[in-house]
C-alpha cells in the first residue's frame, strides 16, 4: 500500500500534490523529495497510540534516521523531544529550536570534548558506560543523568541493527548499572532516568515486550535500594515499517496495549512511581515520507541480465548495499505501464554491489525516465557520501501542492572544501 501523500494522476507520479516530473525537471536528479504532510501523520499516529494507555508521554524522535533542519522544525512545531547520537546532531537540534531539555544525547564512545560540548549546551546525557560517568563527573556533576542498560535481549531487521545482547557494544551491563547509579547519586545527581535500545526495523510488540519486563526488573532493583525515584523510562526506538508493498504494517493500537499494559504493571510491581514513558521513533515516523527520484541514463544488457542504469548510486542510498534492503521503485512518469522484465537497477558507481534493485519486475523502461525509489527518508541522506566523488543530492519539502528546496545540491567546488594542498606541492 502507498503512502496516502503519493498519487497516480493519469500515469504520472504527485507528491503530497506536487508533480515528480516538475520536480525532477526544476530541481534534477537525484532528488530527495519529502512530505510534511506524512512526516506530521506519523507522528501523531504514534503519540495519539501511545496516548490511549498512559497519560505522561514522550516522542524522543531519533534524529539520526534524518537531521534535516526542515524535518526537525516540523517535529518541533509537533511537540517531540529528541534523541540524538553525536554533538553535531544536538547542534543541529539545537539550531532548528528545540530547547535543551527537549533534547537527550544516547551516543557511544563519546570524547571529552564532546562529552563537555554536550553538558555546556544543558542536554541531557544518557550515558553508555562507567567509563563516560566518570568523565561526565570530572566536567561537571549534572542535574540529572540517565544510562543505557544492555538487557540482553536483543532484535533487528540486519545483525548491524542490533544494539542489545552479549555481543553488542552498547549500554551498561545489568551487573554495573547499580553501581553507576549509585556513584552518580554519591556525586550529587538528583533526577534519573533509565534507557534501553534492543535493534532497529522490529515489526512486533514481542521483543520489546521481553527487553522491557528486564529493564523493569533492573529499575526496581535499584529503586529498592537506592531509594532513587525515575523521572522517566525509556525504551528506545526500533519499530519497523512495511518496505514491501502488501507487507502487514505494525498495528500500533495492538503495540500500545501491550506494551503499556506491561508497563503499567511492572511500574506498579517495582514501586516505580509515575514516570515518564519514552519511545524513540526515527524510521517509523520519517520513512515513507520520503522519495527518491532518479533518472534513467543508461539501458543494457547482457545475455544473462538486464540493467537500468540510473543516476544514484549506494552514495545516495547505501542501505540496499550495505545492508541488503529492499525498496520498491516504481516509474514516475508511466505508473499505469504493466510489468514486462526483470532487470537490476544499477548506479553509477565503480562498484559492482551499486545495486539499487535487483532482479526486479518492472515496466519497459527507456532512457529518461525517472524512477521513485520508496520509503526513502530514514537513512537516506543522513548516510549518503562523497564517494567517486560525487556530489550529494538536494532535498526538497513539499506539502499540499508547495515545494520548497530545503538543502541545496553539492557542486564541483563543495569537492574542495576544507581541502589544502600541502606547502611542498605548490
Amino acid at each position: 500500500m502507498l503512502p496516502t501523500t503519493i498519487e497516480n494522476r493519469n500515469g504520472i507520479m504527485f507528491i503530497d500534490g506536487v508533480s515528480s516530473l516538475d520536480l525532477a525537471k526544476r530541481f534534477d536528479t537525484p532528488l530527495y523529495v519529502v512530505s510534511e504532510k506524512r512526516i506530521r501523520q506519523n507522528y501523531r499516529n504514534v503519540f495519539s497510540n501511545l496516548k490511549q494507555n498512559y497519560q505522561k508521554i514522550r516522542i524522543n524522535y531519533s534524529a539520526k534516521a534524518n537531521t534535516n533542519i526542515s524535518v526537525l522544525k516540523i517535529l518541533e512545531s509537533e511537540g517531540a523531544n529528541l534523541d540524538v547520537v553525536s554533538p553535531g546532531e544536538a547542534f543541529l537540534a539545537l539550531k532548528s529550536g528545540f530547547s535543551p531539555e527537549r533534547i537527550i544525547f544516547t551516543g557511544t564512545n563519546a570524547r571529552d570534548d564532546e562529552l563537555k560540548y554536550l553538558i555546556e549546551s544543558k542536554v541531557l546525557i544518557n550515558a553508555d558506560s562507567l567509563s563516560m560517568l566518570e568523565r561526565i563527573l570530572k566536567i561537571k556533576t549534572p542535574d540529572t543523568i540517565s544510562f543505557r542498560i544492555n538487557p540482553m535481549i536483543g532484535a533487528g531487521h540486519h545483525e548491524h541493527c542490533i544494539t542489545a545482547g552479549k555481543d553488542s557494544k552498547f549500554g551498561i551491563w545489568e551487573d554495573d548499572a547499580l553501581a553507576a547509579y549509585k556513584r552518580a547519586l554519591d556525586a550529587g545527581v538528583k533526577k534519573f532516568g533509565i534507557h534501553m535500545h534492543i535493534g532497529s526495523g522490529i515489526m512486533n510488540a514481542q521483543p520489546f515486550l521481553l527487553a522491557l519486563e528486564k529493564l523493569l526488573e533492573i529499575a526496581g532493583k535499584i529503586r529498592k535500594t537506592l531509594g532513587i525515584k525515575f523521572d522517566f523510562i525509556d525504551i528506545g526506538g526500533g519499530i519497523g515499517v512495511p518496505y514491501r508493498l502488501g507487507e502487514k504494517e505494525i498495528d500500533l493500537a495492538e503495540f500500545s496495549n501491550l506494551i503499556l499494559g506491561a508497563f503499567n504493571k511492572g511500574v506498579k510491581d517495582n514501586d516505580l512511581g509515575e514516570p515518564f514513558f519514552c519511545v524513540e521513533p526515527g524510521r517509523y515516523i520519517i520513512c515513507d515520507s520520503c522519495v527518491l527520484l532518479t533518472a534513467v541514463n543508461t539501458v543494457k544488457e547482457n545475455p544473462n541480465k538486464k540493467f537500468i542504469g540510473v543516476d544514484a548510486g549506494f552514495n545516495v542510498l547505501v542501505r540496499p548495499a550495505m545492508y541488503g534492503s529492499y525498496h520498491h521503485v516504481l516509474v514516475a512518469n508511466r505508473m499505469n505501464a504493466p510489468e514486462e522484465q526483470e532487470c537490476d537497477v544499477a548506479g553509477p558507481l565503480c562498484e559492482s554491489g551499486d545495486l539499487l534493485a535487483k532482479n526486479r519486475k518492472l515496466p519497459k523502461i527507456q532512457e529518461g525516465d525517472v524512477l521513485a525509489v520508496l520509503n526513502a527518508g530514514a537513512y537516506g541522506f543522513s548516510m549518503s557520501s562523497n564517494y567517486n566523488s560525487r556530489q550529494r543530492p538536494a532535498e526538497v519539502l513539499v506539502n499540499e501542492g508547495k515545494c520548497a528546496i530545503v538543502r541545496e545540491r553539492e557542486t564541483m567546488d563543495n569537492l574542495l572544501l576544507h581541502q589544502k594542498t600541502a606547502r611542498w606541492l605548490k
